[in-house]
């Protein structure tokens, strides 16, 4: 089980995933010693994984939603290909089993059929698919991610981790080269790795990976996600809230929702529902406190549907395998 400092170590690497554990074992109240202990103790047993991410649309590539109806006795193989493809993430089993939501990366341009035809297997398990364009995500990342696991921070604390690096890119996206591959590849691996251990994959020097890094991150190209397996940290209800809002309230209540506590990521999207929502509860009382306290204050909302996630399959880039977040290539 995790305690408050676990989750102020949590939540100091949403903040800043690459910050030093001298750092963090400050906004923490412990040593770096004991930071960088409790952190790796985390990692080993799967709760959490830092990973490095490029944004697809640095190759003109978009994100989809996907929602894929199933028979709920032919679902299981279908959702462990799909949850094997690099180009799907954030996948799980809803609606009693018998749904799959998940998120596809594929060119912005193509048609509707075009992608499904492209990503997914032709199956007899598949009844029926809706997929709809994710146009844009709110919130800011390290400032709006999933905290409803505690370890609260101060503004200091916060800006202590942060420093001055900007929280939006700045600038035109720089440009990737064969070269990047070995470096995004060790960051997709672990996306806390030293200069160090970058140069050593890349046969670059220390300084290089620094300026690479600087380049890439501050351009929007390489972003850095906390992963972390909400049912080990005693939150075993983690729903899709699917909303209807008037266009007019549209980001207003994107981003308010963003800041939620419960809410690990929420996203404009195209279809009749045009925001979703990933928020992670204790259980259904839990759950229900929060529709009636918080969404039901938010501005613009005239409908709303909830699919439970019975089964999570895939973060962003980790398996869930025996209870563990853990990398593809070891599920």
């Amino acid at each position: 089980m995790t305690d408050a400092v676990d989750g102020k170590i949590l939540r100091a690497l949403q903040c800043a995933p690459r910050a030093s554990f001298r750092l963090i074992g400050e906004v923490a109240g412990v040593s770096e010693q004991t930071a960088a202990r409790r952190f790796h103790a985390l990692r080993r047993a799967g709760v959490m994984r830092v990973v490095g991410l490029v944004d697809p649309a640095v190759h003109g590539d978009a994100r989809w939603v996907a929602r894929i109806r199933c028979r709920p006795d032919r679902v299981g193989p279908l959702a462990d290909v799909l949850t094997r493809r690099p180009d799907i993430a954030y996948a799980g089993l809803a609606s009693g089993g018998s749904e799959i939501i998940c998120v596809i990366t594929a060119p912005v341009h193509v048609s509707r059929d075009d992608v499904l035809l492209r990503q997914l297997p032709r199956s007899a398990a598949v009844l029926d698919v809706s997929i709809d364009l994710l146009i844009h995500p709110f919130g800011t990342s390290g400032v709006s991610d999933w905290t409803g696991h505690g370890g609260h921070l101060t503004p200091e604390q916060i800006q202590l981790l942060v420093g001055d690096r900007p929280l939006t890119p700045t600038g035109p996206p720089v440009r990737l080269t064969d070269e990047d591959t070995p470096l995004l590849d060790a960051l997709a691996e672990d996306g806390r790795a030293t200069h160090t251990q970058l140069a050593d994959v890349t046969g670059w020097s220390t300084a290089r990976v620094a300026r690479r890094l600087d380049a890439l991150e501050t351009s929007g190209v390489l972003a850095y996600d906390v992963e972390l397996l909400s049912a080990r940290l005693g939150f075993a209800l983690s729903t899709t809230l699917w909303l209807r809002v008037a266009p007019a309230h549209l980001a207003r209540a994107g981003e308010e929702l963003a800041g939620h506590d419960e809410v690990a990521f929420a996203a404009a999207i195209s279809g009749d529902s045009n925001i979703m929502v990933v928020a992670v509860c204790r259980d259904t009382e839990d759950l229900y406190r929060y529709l009636t306290t918080k969404v039901a204050t938010v501005p613009g909302i005239d409908g709303y549907g909830v699919s439970i996630r019975v089964h999570t399959l895939k973060q962003a880039t980790s398996l869930i395998s025996r209870g563990r977040l853990v990398p593809p290539a070891f599920a």
